[in-house]
């Protein structure tokens, strides 16, 4: 790419949404833990001047949580974003970004009442035009510079608690990289120290809505910075597939013709540099991964252990996991029995759902499959399948919400692994998202797949689709309202009944049995009701 042509993409790039605002990364924004930057429309923190919304304090969740993580205050990311900021934008309406100057998922326009909804399509059914501009678009963004985030080179310790900021720039692909390693990075107790235990985006209740949202944040801002707003996420559907069939220099990027752990010189992916993989050196170093290019991305597919993962999962063991109505269950981690999430994220066994952690299934089985850059948790992102991989994921969580219709109360509120309650805010994402807020469908965030289109009743859900999510937020107060309209009911048939009886002026000697009748049927009556 030229230099004129970098510089000119910098120019246009819109505010995008990712990890610390390079606004906030300064010794005045952490002294004062406030991350309010002004919106450009209007010049004001949070865009208040025009009602985009103000800056707040940070309301935590209070819930207990589970037994896995034993300490408190050694983690950054305990009660996240707490130890950084306690004042952050709280937009209003249907306004969202870390200073409200975008919108919601599912709306666009400039006041952001447009609702908009996007499909996700199956990559194989992409046009060879189609496909290659989203090739071309991941290249772009792992050669474009984030513009508005920047990423911690550091612990809010070893930036002498805000004095001494250590933040430095990243690329746009990269920058989804590191928030991933980050949600999962292990904790530095000091010393040689750590504790392993501990993941914001995995193995509890959170891994789908975290996911979720990391894929919808992804897909914005190939959005931006390409400027297609109807850009959306291709699917690979791996059920039942025999091999790695998106591995080919057409797609993904091929086989290289002497060393089978690297891609093909001819992907444009080959010449590609991971970050954040070397997990154990930067816990021997107590340090943070800095995004040091580490070498070309790994994969060998099917090479794997294949007692551990045999196979990629099949339609059979997708059917059974959708079957399970307990999204989650037990200790509500990797060894929860009967759980969607658990047998989905692939710790349970998805033909039996009991927890087996010798074993890889589902979304784990993709991923120990790929056998390289995408094996490992904390750089899994660094290969593009990744994308692919969760939005199918992702397609699943969806067609399971839209089976079961759960609450939002199904999510647990409290005793889940640390950052997994409903009410806790995901890291490291600023703005602030709760889990539960991404607990409902997709067709609510402006998005849908290609293959769960229901054709009959696509524009009846586009029409209530607002009013639904509107009634969801007040479905407590309509509750409330129609038990005080049952009980007004009952009195004023008691108060009617005994009217009639007064009336008719009849004695309980000549008809005690027929009034006596008549009482308890109308009381049973409107008790049923």
């Amino acid at each position: 790419m030229s230099f004129f042509a970098m510089g000119f993409l910098l120019v246009i790039l819109q505010p995008s949404t990712g990890q610390f605002p390079r606004a906030c990364a300064n010794t005045q924004s952490l002294l004062r833990k406030e991350c309010c930057p002004p919106w450009d429309g209007d010049g004001s923190p949070c865009g208040e001047i025009s009602g985009r919304g103000s800056c707040q304090n940070i309301l935590l969740s209070l819930a207990p949580l589970g037994p896995q993580f034993p300490f408190s205050g050694v983690d950054d990311r305990e009660d996240w974003p707490s130890v950084f900021y306690n004042r952050t934008c709280k937009c209003q309406g249907n306004f969202m970004g870390f200073n409200c100057g975008e919108c919601k998922f599912g709306f666009s326009g400039q006041n952001c009442t447009e609702i908009r909804l996007r499909m996700r399509r199956n990559i194989f059914s992409l046009t060879t035009q189609e496909k290659d501009k989203f090739l071309a678009y991941l290249n772009l963004a792992k050669n474009t510079p984030s513009k508005d985030y920047v990423i911690a080179t550091g612990t809010y310790a070893q930036m002498n608690n805000g004095s001494n900021p250590m933040f430095r720039d990243i690329n746009v692909y990269d920058l989804f990289v590191w928030m991933h390693y980050y949600a999962s990075r292990d904790t530095l107790l000091g010393g040689f120290n750590v504790w392993r235990d501990i993941d914001f985006a995995h193995e509890a209740p959170g891994f789908l809505p975290w996911h979720r949202v990391f894929l919808l944040l992804w897909e914005r801002q190939i959005q931006k910075i390409t400027g297609d707003e109807n850009f959306t996420i291709p699917y690979w559907d791996w059920r039942d597939a025999e091999n790695c069939v998106v591995c080919t220099d057409e797609y993904m990027g091929g086989r290289h013709p002497t060393n089978p752990n690297l891609l093909s010189p001819a992907s444009i992916f080959s010449s590609w540099q991971v970050i954040c993989t070397r997990s154990e050196e930067y816990n021997s170093q107590q340090a943070l991964c800095n995004a040091t290019g580490e070498g070309p991305i790994l994969r060998n597919p099917g090479n794997n252990d294949k007692s551990r993962t045999p196979r990629l999962p099949s339609s059979a063991e997708v059917e059974f996991c959708l079957s399970l109505t307990h999204y989650e269950s037990g200790p509500m981690d990797k060894m929860a029995n009967y759980s969607f999430r658990n047998t989905l994220e692939g710790f349970a066994d998805p033909r039996t759902a009991i927890s087996n952690i010798s074993q890889s299934g589902l979304h784990n089985a993709l991923h120990i499959y790929m056998n390289g850059s995408m094996s490992q948790v904390q750089g899994s992102a660094n290969d593009p399948v990744f994308v692919l991989h969760h939005a199918f994921v992702d397609s699943i969580f969806e067609q399971w919400l839209r089976r079961h219709r759960p609450m939002l109360e199904v999510y647990p509120a409290a005793n889940a692994p640390i950052g997994h309650n409903r009410e806790n805010y995901m890291v490291p994402f600023i703005p602030l998202y709760r889990n539960g807020e991404f607990f409902k469908s997709s067709r609510e965030l402006g998005y849908d797949y290609e293959y769960l289109q229901d054709p009959g009743l696509g524009s009846f859900q586009d029409f209530l689709i607002p009013y639904l999510d509107q009634a969801r937020q007040i479905w407590a107060w309509l509750l409330g309202a129609a038990v005080m309209g049952g009980v007004i009911a009952v009195m004023l048939t008691g108060l009617i009944l005994a009217c009639r009886k007064k009336r008719r002026g009849t004695s309980s000697e000549i008809q005690p049995l027929l009034i006596e009748s008549e009482d308890y049927n109308n009381i049973c009556y409107q008790s049923n009701f």
